[in-house]
């Protein structure tokens, strides 16, 4: 008999893929209870089909309505065993919902602040043993300068509590930080960093109430997020073959850091492109930040694509088992594509379909809210070898 009986899911047609979690947790037999603003007829029918109850909300960000929804699935399945919307942007209403009403299966409003502020995360990396940039809370122009004078430009200046690349911005010189000041948000903190040269590699992993991992991968961001977003480039990232030793390593350190136990985990640190002092040698890692969710987008589909597994299962079978049978069956770099409209690209979608189309696993459009990060037209495939993906990559994003 399961341990974990009623479960609520924030938003579970947003991100679009996050239905299969539902449908996995169903499959292991949980009351589903599903609380999200679209009308319950413009749910999928598969995610309709794998809940046990859905209760519309006029709006997500209107906690008052998020807690009466709860407080009804209570008085009528009963006590709640797990709440989780597995979605960054959540991850605070979640843990304020659960204290409310005494769910104690995942983090709570206390257990928040390390796992949120990038600056409090530093410390925990430092238990881990792992480097991080050297930083500094944003106030006033001197005190950002007394900074800079140490680090020297360029520097990157983010949100403390923020989600994704989103209102982060490289300032190369004076003039920039005199403009990001007048410009920020004056409710915002932010934090100031020394630009790391490097690029992005994650530990993604499930772990289970004991703290081991059941499942662990790893994926590759060449190009900054941040540029991404702020220069309007294409997106693109990869899921390894097989993860580094090395980011294995350190994955499994910070998770024991900061105590994680049974979560579905997304940590980036840097890897360094050159020698950079205080921090490293080129091809070591540096800590960037932790996310107790799954990486976002499509990224589980396409670890389910790189390695011939289900990781919503995996997930799923966490919750109710704490553990899990299912296999590994495949081993290949999974490509992650975004290209932006607008831009002139030698081969047109047809023709990237005609030359790659045996290779592709998914292809669509990027909902608008999604774009900036992730572009507008998405293609995701694999390939066997690192050679080949980087050949689809050359390809597609040649512009003429």
């Amino acid at each position: 008999m399961n341990a974990m009986k009623n479960i609520i899911f924030i938003s579970p047609n947003f991100p679009a893929n996050y239905w299969l979690f539902c449908r996995e947790l169903r499959a292991d037999g949980m009351n589903v209870l599903g609380i999200g603003d679209e009308r319950y007829e413009r749910l999928s029918p598969g995610l309709r089909e794998n809940l046990t109850e859905y209760y519309k909300v006029d709006n997500l960000e209107n906690y008052d309505s998020v807690y009466r929804a709860v407080a009804f699935l209570i008085f009528k399945y009963g006590p709640i065993d797990w709440l989780e919307s597995n979605n960054e942007y959540w991850l605070e209403r979640d843990a304020k919902l659960r204290t409310a009403f005494h769910i104690t299966s995942g983090y709570q409003e206390s257990d928040m602040a390390p796992i949120k502020f990038k600056s409090q995360m530093k410390e925990y990396y430092r238990r881990a043993g792992i480097p991080t940039a050297r930083w500094h809370m944003v106030e006033r122009l001197e005190d950002c300068e007394a900074f800079i004078q140490t680090v020297g430009y360029p520097v990157v200046v983010k949100p403390d509590n923020g989600v994704g690349a989103s209102d982060t911005h490289k300032l190369t010189g004076k003039d920039d930080l005199v403009k990001f000041l007048e410009k920020r948000d004056p409710k915002t903190s932010y934090i100031m960093e020394e630009y790391v040269h490097a690029e992005v590699n994650s530990y993604d992993a499930i772990y289970n109430s004991k703290g081991e991992p059941m499942f662990e991968t790893g994926n590759v961001t060449p190009v900054s997020i941040m540029d991404i977003v702020n220069d309007g480039d294409n997106s693109l990232y990869f899921i390894l073959r097989d993860l580094p030793e090395d980011t294995r390593a350190a994955g499994r350190a910070t998770a024991k850091a900061f105590g994680v136990r049974s979560r579905f985990i997304h940590f980036e640190f840097f890897r360094l492109t050159q020698d950079q002092e205080g921090l490293g040698k080129k091809g070591e890692l540096v800590g960037l930040e932790v996310n107790m969710r799954p990486s976002g987008g499509y990224t589980p589909d396409m670890i389910d694509y790189a390695h011939g597994t289900n990781v919503y299962k995996v997930w799923a079978d966490m919750i109710a088992f704490d553990k899990t049978d299912i296999p590994e069956k495949d081993r290949y770099f999974c490509a992650y594509l975004g290209r932006r409209d607008g831009k002139k690209f030698v081969l047109s979608h047809e023709e990237v379909m005609r030359r790659y189309g045996e290779r592709m696993k998914l292809v669509g459009r990027i909902p608008q809210v999604l774009a900036g990060a992730m572009g507008d037209q998405m293609y995701i495939a694999v390939f066997p070898t690192r050679e080949e993906m980087d050949k689809f990559f050359e390809d597609t994003l040649a512009c003429q």
